[in-house]
């Protein structure tokens, strides 16, 4: 019998590596998912910016208050994608450098495309 316990709790250690690398994947999935739904919704903000940006020159009118208001939203909207591939990375075990964007291993020290530090405190 002391084989086939083996052989369970085998099985079991098997199953629950397979159901957490699984659910990493389905979280890394919605996020993904909400990535693309964020940078839909930036592309629709710069179009409707350059709507109000065309209505003003045509017509003559100062929009600037619209612009500001438009240009809020997008800045609004980079943060809330920047930090939901902050979270990805983080699932993926991957630290993003600042200055180019490059996926480092966690803990690296230095950026391996730009040679950047890292900024490791998280």
């Amino acid at each position: 019998m002391g084989l086939l316990e083996d052989v369970v709790i085998n099985a079991k250690s098997a199953v629950t590596v397979v159901s957490e690398k699984a659910g990493k994947i389905v979280d890394i999935s919605k996020l993904r998912i909400n990535a693309a739904e964020l940078n839909n919704e930036i592309n629709k903000r710069y179009e409707s910016l350059g709507r109000v940006v065309y209505d003003a020159k045509k017509t003559d009118n100062s929009a600037e208050e619209l612009i500001t208001e438009c240009v809020a939203a997008i800045d609004d909207l980079y943060e809330q994608l920047d930090a939901v591939n902050e979270q990805i990375s983080a699932i993926r075990n991957r630290t993003v450098c600042k200055v180019c964007g490059e996926e480092n291993p966690q803990g690296a020290s230095f950026c391996c495309k730009c040679g950047t530090k890292l900024d490791n405190s998280k």
